[in-house]
């Protein structure tokens, strides 16, 4: 499994990494719906496994409220898509991750599927516009994730002992959270100190509102990346699977390497339209 997980991940950055520095900013954002694309699709076939064209027309009805909102001239129905995903992240969220696993996906699965329909273009959205900041604001942005992913990944494994939430994901530990944590502020720290500060988030930050407040964002985007793996997790343990799908093997689904960017990238736009 690790040799395949590998395989696939170098398969990625083969094609990531040539369209990130080579092609024009179009060309990221196609990439990007892509993917999205394909984490709607298989966001439906948890919802109804069975129910193989809806998959289909599901990414479709995403792509078309992309379309429709990239088509309308006023940017202020995008920035509502991601206020109102955002929202839903902070004051909805946590309340049905509290839940564990005492939720019936058979009776909300309607909210389910008008969720997929606001978070996953937000998140296409969110991408985009940070990548309109820059290559270096929108890789360093995404890189946060990765590094809390990392931290926790291995520093659960050497001292995690508290489950942070044992009904949905079993492996993921208090330790593990507060490790990834750890190692985002030295990350941020890092891109301020070695960076020019108008070319990331934390940069940004750091200059204008200081280094706590800095920490602080760090903080809030590191714990919602979290909750967006918990989330996915969750959802799958509803739906009764182990993977949303073998689009990318060894990975778990297109929708597992993307969950924790769902809640991070909407904050991080928002945040960063404050600088």
């Amino acid at each position: 499994m690790l040799k395949t997980r590998v395989i696939t991940a170098l398969v990625l950055l083969a094609v990531l990494l040539p369209i990130l520095f080579l092609l024009p900013a179009m060309y990221v954002g196609a990439f990007f719906l892509v993917a999205l694309l394909a984490a709607a699709w298989e966001w439906s076939r948890l919802l109804a496994p069975d129910a193989g064209r809806a998959a289909w027309l599901y990414a479709l009805f995403c792509l078309a409220i992309i379309l429709f909102l990239l088509g309308m001239q006023n940017a202020s129905w995008q920035f509502s898509l991601l206020l109102l995903a955002v929202i839903f992240w902070f004051f909805v969220a946590p309340f049905i991750l509290a839940k564990g696993m005492n939720l019936s996906l058979e009776k909300l699965r309607p909210f389910y599927v008008v969720l997929g329909l606001i978070l996953l273009p937000a998140t296409w959205f969110a991408l985009v516009f940070l990548r309109e900041l820059g290559l270096i604001f929108l890789l360093s942005s995404m890189a946060l994730v990765w590094v809390a992913d990392i931290g926790a990944y291995f520093v659960g494994k050497a001292f995690g002992k508290h489950k942070l939430a044992v009904q949905i994901s079993p492996g993921k530990s208090i330790e593990g959270a507060v490790g990834g944590l750890m190692l985002c502020y030295v990350y941020a720290f890092l891109c301020v100190y070695f960076l020019p500060f108008e070319s990331t988030l934390f940069g940004a930050w750091a200059i204008r509102f200081g280094w706590v407040p800095m920490f602080l964002m760090v903080t809030v985007l590191t714990a919602f990346s979290i909750f967006g793996d918990l989330f996915e997790s969750q959802l799958k343990r509803l739906a009764g699977v182990k993977d949303s799908s073998h689009l990318l093997p060894g990975h778990g689904g297109v929708l597992d390497r993307v969950d924790a960017l769902i809640p991070a990238m909407p904050i991080a736009a928002l945040l960063a339209g404050f600088v």
